[in-house]
C-alpha cells in the first residue's frame, strides 16, 4: 500500500514538474515574441533597409495593397519576398499578395486588367485608388552575357520605396525642364546627349514631366515645383533670366546642370545668389581613368548628400561651381545660405586655359589648386529657427556638369545624387539618397583537377577517415 501511494506521489511529482516546464517554456515563448531584439548580422546586410525607407514607412496611416506578379523561377523572385517581409516587419499596413503568372491566369488577368499591367514580372503598389508598378528591370540591374543571368545590382528599396512615396502622396509634384536654348532635351534617347533616362528616373518617383518654353509662355507656371536648366548652351535673353528670378524670390526651387566653355545666360542671376561659375575645366589626375572625367566620392555635410558616404559620381569634362563670398557679404540680413555639396581631391586643381595640353598647373595664372568645389547648394528665407511661421525656402542647386546623368551616364552613384538632389528640393526627404546595393560575384571558380580532387576526397576519402578507427580495432582485436 506504501508502495502503491509512493509511486502515485512520485507519478503527480513528475506531472506537476512537467506542467510547470511547459508552462515555463510557453510563458519565455511568449515574451520572446513580444520582446526581443532584432540585427541583421550578415556581411553584405542586404535587405537591411534605410533610415529615409523605414521612416516613409512609419508614417503610413492607410493600407497599401501590394502585388507581385512573379514567376517562382525568376531570379530576383526570392530577393523581392525577403526584402517586402523587411517591409512588413516595420509596418502592418502593407497587404502583400502573391500571383504566379502562370499558374493563377484568371486571377493574374483580372488584376491586370484592375491596375493596367501589360508585362510579367512586376510588383504593383496600389493606395486609395492610385497604383504604381515596377518591373524587374527596376528592382536589379542584371547580366545574362555569360549565358547565366547574374544580378550586379540590387535597387530593390530604392524601386519599391519611390513606388510606395508615389502612391501614398496626395498631389503629385511637377518638374519642368527648360527649352529653347539647346537644352539638353528629354527626349532624346542617344546615350551621349540625351536627357529621356533622367525624365524616365523622375517620372518613376511619381513626379510629373513637362518641357517649359519661357520666350512662349512668359512666365513660370504656377504649378512648377522645380525648374531644370540642363546644359543650355545659348544664351538666354535678359527678360527670361528676370521672370526665373522673379519666380526664385516666391520661393522657387531651381536646379541648374551648367557645363563648362558654355554660357547660359543664368550667370548674373546665379551671382546674385551667391553663386559663381568660372570659366575652367577641373582636373584631377588622382581621380580619373581618362583624363576627361572626375570622380568624385568627397561630400560636404549637407541633406543632400548625408547618405551618400563614399558613393562615386562621375562627372564628364566639369567646371567649377564656387560660393560668391564677396557678394555674399554686400547682400541683406536675409542673405542666402551657400553650401558646398561635391569637391574634387586635394591632388586637382581648376584649369583656366582650356586650350593648353595636357593640361598642368600654372601658379602665374588663374589655376587654383585642389580640392574644387564642382557642386553647390543654395538656400534662402529658411524658417529654421523661428517657431512662429513656417515660411518655405527658396533653394537652388548648381552642378559643374550635365553629363554625369546623361543616358550613358547614370551610373549609380550619378543617380542617387542626383534624385538626392531633386528630392531636397521637392521636400521629399523620405527618398533622399537610397543607393543601390552591389552584389559580390561569390561564385566558386574550379578547374577540371580541382573538381577530380573533390570528388575523390568526398567519395572516397571521407568514408575511408570514418572507417579507419574502425578498421584498426578490428585488426587488433583479430591478433
Amino acid at each position: 500500500m506504501k508502495i502503491r501511494r509512493h509511486r502515485l506521489w512520485k507519478h503527480l511529482n513528475n506531472g506537476t514538474a512537467l506542467v510547470l516546464a511547459t508552462v515555463i517554456v510557453l510563458m519565455l515563448n511568449y515574451l520572446s515574441y513580444r520582446h526581443y531584439y532584432r540585427t541583421d548580422l550578415s556581411v553584405r546586410q542586404f535587405y537591411s533597409l534605410s533610415a529615409k525607407t523605414i521612416s516613409l514607412l512609419e508614417t503610413l496611416d492607410l493600407p497599401v495593397e501590394v502585388t507581385v506578379f512573379f514567376q517562382p523561377g525568376n531570379i530576383l523572385y526570392e530577393d523581392i519576398h525577403n526584402l517586402l517581409r523587411e517591409y512588413q516587419f516595420h509596418t502592418d499596413k502593407l497587404n502583400i499578395q502573391w500571383v504566379d503568372p502562370d499558374r493563377d491566369i484568371a486571377q493574374t488577368e483580372e488584376l491586370a486588367v484592375q491596375y493596367k499591367v501589360t508585362e510579367p514580372n512586376v510588383v504593383v503598389f496600389h493606395h486609395a485608388g492610385r497604383s504604381k508598378y515596377v518591373r524587374a528591370d527596376e528592382i536589379a540591374q542584371t547580366d545574362a552575357s555569360s549565358g547565366v543571368t547574374r544580378i550586379l545590382a540590387f535597387k530593390g528599396e530604392q524601386a519599391f520605396s519611390s513606388a510606395l512615396q508615389g502612391v501614398v502622396q496626395e498631389t503629385v509634384p511637377v518638374v519642368y525642364f527648360l527649352t529653347g536654348h539647346s537644352e539638353r532635351d528629354i527626349g532624346n534617347f542617344d546615350p551621349r546627349t540625351g536627357f529621356s533616362g533622367v525624365a524616365k528616373l523622375i517620372e518613376r518617383d511619381n513626379v510629373d514631366v513637362r518641357t517649359l518654353e519661357l520666350s512662349r509662355e512668359k512666365q513660370v507656371p504656377a504649378d512648377c515645383d522645380v525648374l531644370i536648366v540642363a546644359g543650355a548652351s545659348q544664351r538666354m535673353s535678359t527678360a527670361e533670366a528676370d521672370l526665373i528670378n522673379a519666380w526664385l524670390h516666391r520661393s522657387g526651387r531651381l536646379l541648374v546642370l551648367a557645363d563648362s566653355q558654355q554660357v547660359s545666360g543664368l550667370e548674373p542671376l546665379l551671382r546674385e545668389w551667391g553663386i559663381l561659375l568660372r570659366n575652367d575645366v577641373v582636373v584631377d589626375p588622382a581621380r580619373t581613368l581618362t583624363g576627361r572625367e572626375v570622380f568624385v566620392s568627397a561630400y560636404n555635410l549637407h541633406p543632400v548628400t548625408e547618405k551618400l558616404s563614399t558613393t562615386a559620381a562621375i562627372f564628364h569634362l566639369p567646371r567649377s561651381v564656387q560660393p560668391d563670398t564677396a557678394q555674399v557679404r554686400q547682400l541683406a540680413e536675409d542673405r542666402p545660405k551657400v553650401s558646398l555639396l561635391a569637391l574634387s581631391s586635394d591632388n586637382s586643381w581648376s584649369e583656366s586655359h582650356l586650350k593648353q595640353s595636357p593640361a598642368k598647373f600654372d601658379t602665374n595664372t588663374d589655376d587654383r589648386p585642389g580640392p574644387i568645389s564642382l557642386a553647390v547648394a543654395v538656400e534662402k528665407g529658411s524658417s529654421a529657427g523661428r517657431l512662429d511661421m513656417q515660411i518655405r525656402p527658396a533653394r537652388i542647386i548648381v552642378f559643374g556638369d550635365s553629363g554625369f546623368v546623361s543616358n550613358g551616364g547614370l551610373t549609380g552613384g550619378d543617380t542617387s545624387l542626383f534624385m538626392s538632389s531633386l528630392n531636397w528640393l521637392l521636400d521629399r526627404e523620405q527618398l533622399m539618397a537610397i543607393a543601390p546595393k552591389a552584389v559580390d560575384d561569390t561564385r566558386l571558380q574550379l578547374t577540371r583537377t580541382d573538381i577530380q580532387t573533390l570528388f575523390q576526397s568526398i567519395v572516397l576519402g571521407i568514408p575511408l577517415l570514418v572507417a579507419a578507427p574502425g578498421i584498426v580495432l578490428w585488426i587488433r582485436r583479430r591478433k
